[in-house]
């Protein structure tokens, strides 16, 4: 048997399903900003991710439809009006497909790991050097701009340490030893993204028609600036500098250039995906305070993106992925 001939499994049909839906989102909240960005060399890096989105969009399609399946709805021109006053700064939507790119490559690897017909491994490998070439243009172009926002820095120690002593862990009541620099990487990855979300949330709950959406968006602000405190309180405690916020960024407008579902489904996702960089985080932390800051976060996430889910029932705009077959279902109809 020919090996791209082989059936896809459930796991590469998940894969590609989640790649369209969140790639469409993602491509239609770039054609908004495309639209609106004023410097050139921004526009230039926004073009070519949407060129670069519309090449992947083919592919995923095809291999979709080749098993069978139909193409998911997603989001398309209906989810946005470019008609509308700027919502955002140039500076603010190249860090947004600088943060985005990031979860881009994410996926594509988790997408890669899970691959293996060799036809889609070909495609996510493609797709994960597009993704790195987006990655670095970014870079250069925020620090061309003087607006990429650097880590801290650490000093070296003389000589190799080891643990000797179990206040190492006790960030309560021991000695308070210093943030280590897997913690620290941790903790300015997880701040950038919660700015990101806190300041989309600031934006969006502007221009969201529904009070029951704009309720949500107040309550997603509000849940992102406390993380945003509590892990910036950790990191001055060792007199370490946090992100600067982006809020600035955001323009007064009361214009929406994005559907409800749109919105929605964007806070959501931010939602889901910070789930898994806090529970990196966890994993990285050695320091008890660290623990229950990131357990108490995930916790709160959790209740979040439940009252998401609920919203995004309730007015019917979550797709629902491929699903296992109900043998028990398909037994009665025989």
């Amino acid at each position: 048997m020919e090996e791209n001939k082989i059936k896809l499994t459930s796991s590469e049909i998940g894969t590609l399903w989640g790649e369209y839906i969140n790639g469409t989102m993602t491509d239609t909240v770039n054609k908004y900003m495309v639209s609106i960005i004023e410097d050139e060399e921004i526009k230039a890096v926004f073009e070519e991710a949407i060129m670069l989105f519309a090449k992947q969009k083919e592919q995923i399609e095809f291999f979709i439809e080749k098993e069978g399946f139909p193409i998911p709805v997603g989001f398309t021109d209906s989810d946005i009006n470019k008609k509308t006053s700027r919502l955002f700064s140039d500076i603010f939507c190249l860090n947004y497909l600088h943060i985005m790119t990031l979860h881009g490559l994410l996926g594509h690897t988790n997408a890669l790991s899970v691959s293996v017909r060799k036809d889609l491994r070909d495609f996510y490998d493609a797709s994960d050097n597009d993704a790195k070439k987006m990655y670095h243009e970014t870079i250069d172009l925020l620090l061309k701009k003087g607006k990429f926002q650097r880590d801290p820095f650490i000093y070296p120690e003389a000589n190799p340490q080891f643990i000797s002593d179990e206040d190492f862990i006790d960030g309560f009541f021991g000695k308070g030893r210093r943030l280590s620099a897997p913690e620290i990487m941790s903790l300015s990855f997880n701040l950038k993204k919660n700015i990101m979300s806190k300041t989309l949330s600031i934006g969006f709950s502007q221009v969201a028609q529904s009070k029951e959406v704009r309720k949500f968006l107040m309550e997603t602000e509000k849940t992102a600036d406390e993380q945003i405190q509590s892990f910036a309180k950790l990191m001055h405690k060792d007199n370490l500098p946090v992100p600067t916020s982006w809020e600035t960024e955001v323009t007064t407008s009361r214009d929406s250039p994005f559907s409800d579902k749109l919105i929605m489904y964007h806070m959501g996702f931010l939602f889901q995906v910070s789930q898994v960089f806090h529970g990196a985080g966890l994993a990285s932390a050695m320091r008890t305070d660290l623990v229950a800051s990131y357990e108490k976060v995930i916790l709160k996430n959790l209740m979040v993106t439940k009252n998401w889910f609920d919203i995004m029932v309730k007015n019917n705009w979550l797709e629902q992925p491929p699903l296992a077959p109900n043998r028990k279902e398909i037994s009665k109809q025989q």
